[in-house]
Parts: C-alpha cells; structure tokens; sequence
C-alpha cells in the first residue's frame, strides 16, 4: 500500500525532490499518515530533506484547545498568555538557556483555563480583574497535593496580567505555596460526634478496635498510625497513660478510653497471640501436626519394591 501511494505521488505534476514529496505526502489533521512517517525517517536518516513541524502543529493544536475551553470573557488573557510564554521560550533558545517545554506550556495553559472555569461557575466572576485572594485560596484548595506547582503557574499569570494592565494588583502575592499545617479535611458535627462516643462506649456492637480507634482520635487527637503502633509496653497500668507515636511526654486516658482500651487487651487476650502491639488484626495460624517419619524398611519388602541399586546381585 505504502508503494503503491509512493508511485501515485511521483507520478503528479509536483516536484520530485525529496522535500516536495514529503509534503505533499502529508495528511491534513493532527495525523500525517503513515506513509510520510516512513519518509520523513528516511530522507532525514540520509540528510535529503528536513524533518516537519508535525510536532510543532500537535501542539500549537493542544494549546488552541485549551484556550478554546476558557469561558469566553476570560480567554483574550489567556490566549495572551500562551503568546508571552511562547515568546519566552523563543528568547531563552537564543540565550541558550532552558526553554519551557511543549508539555510546560500546555499544563500551564491547562491551569489558567481551571481557574477561568472555577471563577466563573463557583465564584460567578466574568472579569480577571475581579479576582482576590479568598478566590485563588479557594481553587488551590480544590487539588491540595498541586498547590504549588498551581501556584507558580498563577503568579506567572498574574505577573503577565499585571504589566498588561489587565488586573491592578497581583492575587497571589501574600499566598505561601506550602500547604498550611494541621488538620484540613472535613469533620463530623457535634451531635454526629456524641452519637458516636455512645456507641463506642456503650454499644456492643462496636467492634474494640474501632472504639479505640475512634475515641483516642476524638478526645487525643491521635492519628490511625499512632494507635496502630501502639504496643504493650506503651502501656503505663499505674498512671493509666499511654505514649502514642514521637510524642514526648505520656498522654493520660479517661475512664472512656480506659475502658476501651481494656476491652482491646481483652480481646487480644482472647487470641492468644505474642505479637507486641495492642490491636491484633489477624489471629496466629495454628501449628502445623508433626509429621509422621517415614517406615523403616523391612524382610517382608519384595524385591520387586526395592530400588535398582539395592537389588540383590544375579
């Protein structure tokens, strides 16, 4: 097929030298086809044309897709913005510096765009000027673990917006790009948290360990880890305390957690096992019977039984 297609092209009315075909060869869209794959690796392996900007068009493609997708009042800055990084790359190649990717561009572009979409559809705001720091807060909270490669991207934005007269003052100057220590996710009301300190100390049905897990987490602030980790000889009986994780000094317990806790000792009691930690997950495999030894041989063996090398000699 791909000779067959070869011959259709050198038998046009366009130029036969190598680069001529190769771009007549090429297919319209974001695929050249492969029979301009085949050739491109051919005459640039042998130095007769050179390679095409296919991959140059992918991408200018992948960065128009991703300013086509920003809501329409917000997109000219966006659009700008590509140009000024494309323009930055160009200088760096001339300083012989690092260059922005291809990829660093498009992500770029990529987080402009989601802050475009978030600002209009959460904040209802149709203007970049508009945007302050509690908005930028709010779309860095979105994807906590991207907080600051985001944040680069939009100081480099807002940066460019700026000297574009496009926004008065920068958003993102006070952000810090670590993520604020402590605990962020959601929490349980009030009534949901007395309802389960009920059923972690009086309701049967909870299991000792998810009582244990659940109250030292609610009245010590302890994390899974640490009550995972905790063993028997965290345990001080007199002063009724426990030492959970690094923490430097022992945490005292309630009667609550007291109670819970010698229900966990109990139950791992009741497993028999000589693993050191409180909460005993799996109960020890029971111990294999001894094995029979084999039967010694005797007179009544038959010959015929024998192995070859224990045969009588004829």
């Amino acid at each position: 097929m791909l000779i067959t297609a070869l011959g259709r092209l050198l038998e046009g009315d366009h130029p036969g030298h190598p680069q001529a075909l190769l771009e007549h060869a090429r297919r319209p869209g974001r695929s050249m086809g492969s029979l301009a794959r085949a050739l491109e690796d051919f005459f640039t392996a042998r130095h007769l044309a050179l390679p095409t900007d296919q991959a140059e068009r992918l991408a200018a493609g992948r960065r128009q897709r991703r300013i086509d997708a920003t809501p329409s009042p917000l997109r000219p800055a966006t659009a700008g913005f590509g140009e000024y990084l494309l323009a930055a790359r160009e200088r760096a190649r001339r300083a012989h510096t690092k260059p922005r990717t291809d990829g660093t561009i498009e992500a770029a572009l990529a987080t402009v765009r989601d802050l475009a979409r978030f600002l209009a559809a959460s904040r209802g705001k149709q203007d970049w000027a508009l945007a302050d720091v509690h908005d930028i807060e709010a779309f860095l909270t979105t994807l906590p673990k991207a907080r600051k490669r985001r944040l680069t991207v939009l100081r480099q934005f807002f940066t460019f917006a700026r000297t574009r007269r496009i926004v008065l003052a920068d958003p993102t100057k006070d952000l810090a790009a670590t993520t604020p220590r402590g605990f962020t996710g959601p929490t349980v009301s009030l009534g949901q948290q007395r309802e389960l300190f009920r059923r972690w100390t009086t309701s049967p049905a909870a299991h000792p360990h998810e009582a244990l897990l659940g109250l030292m987490a609610l009245l010590h602030a302890a994390s899974s880890t640490e009550v995972r980790l905790l063993r028997l000889g965290d345990i001080d009986f007199t002063s009724r305390a426990v030492r959970l994780g690094k923490r430097p000094h022992p945490v005292p317990l309630d009667p609550a957690s007291w109670a819970v806790l010698q229900r966990c000792l109990d139950h791992r009691h009741k497993l028999r096992t000589t693993n050191p930690h409180v909460i005993v997950t799996a109960a020890p495999k029971p111990a294999a019977p001894p094995r029979r030894p084999p039967m010694p041989a005797t007179s009544s063996t038959s010959a015929a039984s024998r192995p070859a090398c224990c045969a009588a000699p004829a």
